[in-house]
């Protein structure tokens, strides 16, 4: 399932992600995956990931936990979901059903165009993503097979993979 940004728009949202990585590198990610909101940078994580609670102290590289927020128009937090590790992310269903909760009016979110896009030393290059998601969901599939308490958490990671693979032949066609 493809990012599905009009409907986000369409639901009032302004959608924005913040990641520590360097504005150039979010650039070329925004830019090889199409992506129809900017990624914005928190390298020391003071801004915005440590404020609302996110910050990994546990992962050497300084990333965040993965988490979706939806902020209402008052500044208060109406929605959120951590994810479990960095390869979880919520279903677009259920951020577009905490959003639409709010009630807002539609709106329209113009996108500034990358100004330098350098993807980082260890980007992916986009032909590569397809093969790597159905690895992803193998290997899921493969170790529930072998820690049966796994199972549930496998099993909603290959569906999230089944989604990213969809996402990529939308973006590709």
């Amino acid at each position: 399932m493809a990012v599905r940004h009009h409907e986000f728009l369409t639901a009032g949202a302004i959608v924005a992600a913040i990641v520590v990585d360097e504005p150039k590198h979010n650039a070329a990610m925004v830019e090889k995956l199409k992506l129809p909101f900017p990624i914005l940078s928190d390298p020391d994580r003071d801004l915005a990931i440590t404020p609302f609670g996110v910050a990994d102290p546990k992962d050497p590289r300084k990333i965040a936990i993965p988490t979706t927020v939806v902020i209402d128009p008052e500044g208060n937090e109406a929605w959120r979901k951590q994810s479990f590790d960095f390869a979880e992310r919520p279903e677009e269903d259920a951020v577009l059903e905490a959003v639409r909760s709010l009630g807002l009016p539609g709106t329209s979110q113009t996108i500034t165009p990358p100004q330098q896009a350098e993807p980082g030393p260890k980007a992916m290059p986009f032909p590569a993503l397809t093969a790597y998601y159905r690895g992803a969901k193998f290997a899921a599939i493969a170790m529930s097979r072998r820690f049966p308490e796994a199972k549930d958490n496998a099993k909603a990671y290959a569906a999230q993979m089944d989604r990213y693979i969809d996402a990529v032949h939308q973006v590709r066609d």
